[in-house]
């Protein structure tokens, strides 16, 4: 398990849109959920956590070690990164797709080993799809593309594992199926997660811990309950909510209010 800090951190794009000083402690087997609107600042903070952008000013840690004084082959033998998009130009297998996790850990030019082989088989299996190996990426539903892409983060055998809005375009089961997966290599493996989430009920019900952003700040931080409010929903998504309690589990479930209704009241 590894701790992530992001410590006064500000970053731009050329097209203006910029990070402000975002503080944020996740510890280590920490399960932390990043929503907000549209961007607002989720996939920034995420692509900074991976290294992949380096900010202006301020700095990201890996369990005390900045991001700035570490490789990139270092990062990667700690950090996975499970994105929003994915797409592979040729025609792999499954199992050829999540072994690409591999790659932080192979020599160049050296090929796989018998120990790669038996870790990407590994991962399959604790996603489920063992039987996928040998089809290709290609044919597979978004479902299950979407397993292999959590079986190449898993190959890597990270610390920290980073989501980019992993339910995006999936159907409700499949949504749930992945973020079962997810919060069980939490508890059970302790992986720290840092996920982007657009649905806020699935937020809600699967993260104990929540970061609102609006316009690239942190606009709240803490758990569903705390963050999930009425008033502040309202304020940062621009939309009439009623938040009542989940039948089963009592975290905060959202109700949009249709404008046909509130014109009515």
């Amino acid at each position: 398990m590894v701790s992530l800090e992001v410590r006064q951190v500000h970053f731009s794009y050329f097209n203006g849109f910029a990070l402000h000083n975002i503080n944020l402690l996740v510890a280590a087997g920490e399960m932390v959920g990043l929503i907000g609107p549209n961007g607002s600042g989720k996939t920034t903070l995420i692509k900074l956590a991976s290294g992949i952008l380096k900010p202006k000013q301020g700095e990201v840690k890996l369990d005390g070690s900045s991001l700035s004084e570490l490789s990139r082959k270092s990062i990667a033998q700690s950090v996975a990164v499970v994105p929003q998009q994915f797409h592979i130009p040729f025609a792999f297998t499954a199992a050829e797709v999540v072994m690409l996790g591999r790659t932080p850990f192979l020599r160049a030019l050296a090929a796989e080993s018998r120990v790669d082989r038996d870790i990407v088989t590994s991962a399959l299996e604790s996603v489920g799809i063992a039987e996928l190996g040998r089809r290709l990426f290609g044919e597979l539903s978004g479902g299950e593309q979407q397993k292999v892409i959590l079986a190449m983060a898993l190959a890597q055998q990270p610390k920290l594992l980073l989501l980019d809005e992993p339910t995006t375009h999936l159907d409700i089961a499949h949504q749930v199926e992945i973020l079962e997966l997810v919060r069980s290599l939490n508890v059970q493996g302790g992986l720290t997660v840092m996920a982007a989430m657009h649905d806020l009920n699935l937020a809600a019900l699967y993260f104990d811990r929540l970061v609102l952003f609006k316009e690239g700040r942190v606009a709240a931080d803490g758990s569903p309950g705390q963050v999930l409010t009425e008033a502040r929903i309202e304020e940062v998504f621009s939309a009439s909510v009623r938040v009542e309690p989940h039948p089963e589990t009592g975290t905060p479930h959202i109700v949009v209010m249709p404008k046909e209704h509130i014109d009515k009241q």
